[in-house]
């Protein structure tokens, strides 16, 4: 058995999950600029110890593995120092406040010669598990091009968050779901080479977008048109995967936002209405738990980790150029 020793800074929604999401590890400690918050967490389980001073816990010796679960602009900085002594560290995504951020963080993992993984979850929903394999059987036959959508509706007094404002978010709805569906496009289509958009803010009154239109390729043509919004109202997410043969769509992630389900249109040899199979999710989110043991595995087989720093950097990069078009 492979067991480690965790700790985590941020003890909000997220951190609650991860710390629920540990499986056989052991949660050692946690850090939040709420004492009061960590010490709740901590008392959620037997021996952690709360620390209001995220340095406190990341200079542990007895701590393996650093999950960094605070604002964004804490990502970089917090992973940057777990790194440097010497922890592997899971990163919630974005990663950083933008990708000039992750550099330092890059080089020093090269140095210290541990695993960074960034926590891009909606890899490990069912249904994107199920169709990653459907494409790498080859049935969908060569990928064209990805359509997908990815929204909420906020809550009352949401422009008055710290996701509105730029110096602890670096920017809106962009970066805050929108890297989301960038990362899942540059899982299926690879790498992009033109980057197109647009943010606009048409209905909260915050200094950072409320909806992103993307528009990406890569050097062979494949594309990505891609929206995320937070004048949804409706909860939603649908995401559509083209190939010559055939089609994937992936609506809902459970909770608010519906039942998970994939759908994959075959075409026929003689076209007309396609063969249609449906996979339907409709039990409990297990993305979290499932991540994290992809990460011990990472950490146990000496491997990288997926998706890693660099895989962040490139959606990271891709949001600040469409938010630089957007400021001319």
């Amino acid at each position: 058995m492979f067991n480690v020793n965790v700790g985590i800074v941020g003890c909000g929604l997220i951190g609650q999950k991860r710390a629920a999401s540990l499986g056989n590890n052991e949660l050692k400690g946690v850090a939040d600029v709420s004492l009061d918050r960590a010490q709740k967490l901590a008392s959620c389980y037997n021996g952690v110890e709360a620390f209001s001073d995220w340095k406190n816990l990341v200079e542990r010796d007895d701590i393996d593995i650093v999950i960094v679960s605070t604002t964004n602009n804490w990502l970089a900085p917090i992973t940057l120092e777990a790194v440097r002594s010497g922890k592997h560290v899971l990163v919630e995504k974005p990663g950083a406040l933008n990708f000039r951020e992750l550099d330092p963080v890059i080089e020093a993992a090269k140095k210290s010669r541990v695993k960074v993984k960034v926590g891009f979850n909606l890899r490990c929903h069912p249904s994107f598990i199920k169709a990653r394999e459907v494409v790498d059987s080859g049935i969908l036959g060569k990928l064209m091009f990805i359509r997908g959508r990815y929204g909420h509706g906020g809550r009352p007094g949401y422009d008055k968050e710290w996701r509105a404002d730029p110096a602890i978010s670096g920017g809106g709805e962009l970066i805050d779901q929108g890297v989301h569906i960038i990362d899942l496009s540059r899982w299926f289509l690879g790498d992009f080479t033109q980057v197109l958009g647009s943010v606009h803010t048409y209905f909260w009154n915050m200094p950072v977008e409320d909806n992103g239109f993307i528009h990406l390729e890569t050097s062979s043509g494949n594309a990505a048109w891609l929206q995320v919004s937070c004048t949804e109202w409706k909860n939603m997410f649908s995401f559509e995967i083209y190939g010559e043969q055939g089609k994937l769509q992936i609506d809902g992630l459970g909770g608010s936002y519906g039942t998970e389900r994939l759908t994959f249109y075959h075409m026929l040899p003689q076209m007309g209405p396609p063969e249609t199979t449906i996979w339907e999710y409709p039990a409990n989110d297990m993305s979290w738990k499932i991540e994290f043991e992809e990460f011990i595995n990472t950490i146990k087989s000496n491997s990288e980790p997926q998706p890693g720093l660099k895989d962040a950097r490139a959606a990271l990069e891709i949001v600040s150029k469409i938010y630089e078009v957007s400021k001319k």
